[in-house]
């Protein structure tokens, strides 16, 4: 069941993806609001409660439901559990700027490819040359197809199996939103009402880092099988001894740092290093898509061992993905025909 669920929910993202502002979307960012509003007041378990509130609720009522439409129907139970992999999975809800981009560089038009850049990550990059335009659309698009794909299959395949139905993928992806949405709030005039205090951020940012601590390395693990293991291992290992647990760089970033260094090895490609200024625009739309906040910190701040970061890459990483896609797609499906013969 979870296979065909993923496998019906790609197919219809990939023909029919959500456009940018939807309501769906737009819901979620309109309850990140209220629950801040209404239960932010500065104290490290008033953040707690808010977290709670605007996480985990949804990811029970997500659960209440399908139990629900499971007692009238299992086909219902599969459409909705469908139909929230379709509003919380997927490719499209970021892949067009990473083509837009690559298709820039291919036809040589590099002012281009940074404004779109820019308009992407919400950076400044008028000044980048080529091999830094590549190698921030690697690290983005690598973050942004872990948060959108593989950390949602993973909690989503965890909670199915376990009976809960499709409330994993709602709750990873509510729970890394609304680190980014809160963040973002904090950069408003508190005399607007949209600040977050920091105690809010800090609850977020740590639940967030819990709920993304093993999805990241299943990730990184994937990339491993299907690029170069050893090459992908050892900058793994590389990254954790020079950052190691306990280090301040390694908090919050430490998750997407491992999934860059095992990208890196992976297709022999440098990653890491200077970052880019961030523009902050109040103005902006803060989408549910990852693409559509302000640029965040990344989890490398050294560049790693590979060659410079070329157009070729690109491909390299797209290849990366969608092997990736095949090989959970072939685990789930043994998972699914497991529990049928048992």
């Amino acid at each position: 069941m979870s296979f065909l669920a993923v496998l019906f929910a790609l197919i219809i993202e990939q023909a029919r993806p959500l456009a940018r502002g939807n309501w769906i979307h737009a819901g979620f960012r309109a309850w990140a609001r209220w629950t801040s509003r209404s239960m932010d007041a500065g104290q490290p378990h008033h953040g707690w409660i808010a977290w709670t509130v605007a996480v985990i609720v949804p990811a029970l009522a997500t659960l209440l439901i399908h139990w629900l439409l499971w007692r009238v129907s299992i086909l219902l139970a599969f459409a909705w559990s469908v139909a929230i992999l379709y509003v919380t999975l997927g490719f499209r809800q970021f892949s067009h700027y990473f083509t837009d981009i690559r298709d820039a560089l291919d036809d040589g038009d590099e002012d281009a490819a940074r404004e779109l850049l820019a308009q992407w990550r919400h950076v400044d990059a008028s000044e980048l040359p080529r091999s830094e335009i590549v190698r921030h659309v690697i690290e983005y698009s690598v973050l942004a197809a872990h948060r959108h794909v593989f950390g949602v299959l993973a909690w989503f395949s965890v909670l199915a199996a376990l009976g809960l139905g499709p409330a994993g993928a709602v709750m990873y992806r509510m729970s890394e939103f609304v680190a980014r949405y809160w963040m973002y709030k904090s950069k408003l005039p508190t005399a607007a009402g949209e600040g977050a205090s920091p105690a809010l951020q800090q609850a977020a940012n740590s639940a967030w880092g819990m709920i993304d601590f093993v999805p990241a390395r299943v990730t990184s693990l994937g990339f491993a099988v299907v690029g170069s293991f050893e090459d992908a291992i050892d900058a793994w290992r590389s990254y954790t001894q020079r950052f190691p647990a306990n280090a301040p760089a390694a908090s919050e970033n430490r998750n997407d740092g491992i999934i860059l260094a095992a990208t890196s090895g992976a297709v022999n490609v440098r990653l890491g290093g200077e970052t880019l200024k961030t523009v902050f625009s109040p103005g902006t739309s803060q989408g549910f898509q990852a693409g559509g906040l302000d640029a965040e910190e990344p989890g490398i701040t050294e560049s790693t061992p590979g060659r410079e970061p070329e157009v070729a890459h690109l491909r390299s990483i797209v290849g990366l993905v969608w092997r990736s896609v095949v090989l959970w797609m072939v685990l789930l499906a043994l998972l699914t025909l497991a529990r049928l013969l048992g």
